[in-house]
């Protein structure tokens, strides 16, 4: 293995490791399939397959997670998504 695949191995491990956090959204019995769906596409910056696809998810398997990256980037989208009424969690 060169150095060049050593180091490249070394940057792929360490971005695995940046984006270990995730947003997990829960069902809930207040929210509206549109009021969610719209919730991820303006919050999470989902298209609206993704965000059609995450919600129905959240309502038969009881949650999904809508979002992963870096914590610092996932904490603000979380609180959005808390202040509008939907049930997430940061893990």
């Amino acid at each position: 293995m060169s150095t060049k695949e050593k180091i490249q191995e070394e940057v792929d491990v360490l971005e695995k490791e940046v984006h270990q956090h995730e947003i997990v959204l829960h069902n809930d019995d207040v929210n509206t399939f549109d009021f969610v769906i719209d919730s991820l596409i303006n919050v999470c910056d989902h298209t609206l397959e993704q965000a059609e696809q995450c919600t129905i998810l959240v309502h038969y398997k009881g949650k999904c997670t809508v979002k992963t990256g870096e914590l610092k980037d996932l904490k603000a989208k979380c609180s959005k998504l808390l202040h509008l009424g939907l049930s997430a969690e940061l893990v």
